[in-house]
């Protein structure tokens, strides 16, 4: 039989990538089409939604849903405010681009560390979300890797909706 590879834990510590690394997430100009694509071509028929208004006055809608160990997400946005989510998506023709690699922060004290560690690297954060009862969240530039790195500190309602998405 084939040996099952064994991934080593995570090793928090300094350094960007030393987190809990559970998400990768795409900006879309066009989530009919990208659910549709992700549907047929890889195999994620089943989404869990949020959608609403965003603090600048546009509207966001998020598609999330685990396959295997990783989540998938989906993000469309219009509107003042959502530049952040519209980075790299061309004006005309339908796209999917990476938007970031989304990070679980376990605590309090693992964010304090994160913010440290984003301040000690001159890395600016391009966009903060925070719902008490639900999750704070912090979408970081990564210039160089040409998408962002996103950290989410979940409070009780976003680990039911982190929990609840469905798996494909």
């Amino acid at each position: 039989m084939k040996p099952v590879l064994t991934r080593p834990g995570t090793k928090f510590g300094s350094g960007l990538f030393r987190r809990d690394h559970f998400q990768i997430a795409y900006n879309t100009n066009d989530m009919d089409r990208a659910v549709a694509l992700f549907g047929t071509r890889y195999g994620i028929h089943a989404w869990q939604k949020l959608e609403g208004p965003m603090a600048g006055g546009g509207q966001v809608r998020m598609h999330i849903a685990w396959a295997g160990g990783v989540m998938y997400e989906l993000i469309w946005a219009e509107g003042p405010g959502a530049e952040v989510f519209r980075a790299g998506l061309p004006e005309t023709e339908f796209a999917i681009r990476t938007h970031h690699l989304g990070y679980n922060v376990p605590d309090e004290a693992a964010w304090t560390e994160l913010l440290a560690d984003i301040e000690r690297t001159g890395r600016k954060i391009v966009h903060t979300t925070h719902v008490p009862g639900f999750l704070r969240a912090i979408i970081v530039e990564q210039p160089e890797l040409g998408h962002f790195l996103e950290y989410i500190l979940p409070e009780a309602g976003g680990v039911q909706f982190f929990e609840t998405a469905p798996s494909n």
